[in-house]
C-alpha cells in the first residue's frame, strides 16, 4: 500500500532529487515515450496508467513554472543546473534546444511552445554574452 499519490510521489520524491527548474524539465522530457511517459519505479509502485498521468501533470506544471520565471532567475537556474550536471551552461542550454519537442508535454499549447522557444533562445544569447544577465534589485 502506497502512502503517497503518484503525483505526490513525482513532486516530492522524484523531482525533489533533480537540481533546478531546467533540470526538472529536462528530466521529465527524458521520460517521454511517444505520447506517454515511462518511469519503471513509478510504474512499479503506482501502475503504468497512474504513473503516466502523474508524470504528464508534473511535466505541465514544471513547464508552467519555467515560463513564469523571470529570465534573470532562469539564468541563475541554468548556471546551477549545468554546474550540477557537470556541463558548461552553454552546452546545457544547447542540449535543451536540441530536445525541444520533448520538453513540451504531448498535449502542448502553441503559445507555450513559442514562449519556451523564446526563453531558450534568450538563455543561449545571454549565456554567450561576456556580461551575463543578473537579477535586478529595483
Amino acid at each position: 500500500m502506497t502512502l503517497k499519490s503518484a503525483l505526490q510521489d513525482v513532486r516530492e520524491t522524484t523531482l525533489a532529487a533533480v537540481s533546478g527548474l531546467l533540470g526538472k524539465l529536462r528530466y521529465l522530457a527524458s521520460l517521454r515515450r511517444g505520447d506517454g511517459y515511462q518511469h519503471w519505479g513509478m510504474a512499479l509502485v503506482h501502475g503504468d496508467k497512474s504513473s503516466d498521468k502523474a508524470i504528464k501533470t508534473a511535466h505541465g506544471e514544471v513547464l508552467s513554472q519555467v515560463l513564469r520565471t523571470p529570465i534573470s532567475a532562469l539564468v541563475e537556474d541554468l548556471q546551477q543546473t549545468s554546474e550540477h550536471s557537470g556541463q558548461a551552461a552553454g552546452t546545457y542550454v544547447e542540449g535543451l534546444q536540441n530536445q525541444f519537442e520533448r520538453l513540451l508535454p504531448p498535449q502542448r499549447d502553441g503559445a507555450a511552445a513559442n514562449h519556451l522557444n523564446s526563453v531558450l533562445v534568450a538563455l543561449s544569447a545571454l549565456e554567450k554574452r561576456p556580461g551575463r544577465a543578473t537579477r535586478s534589485v529595483s
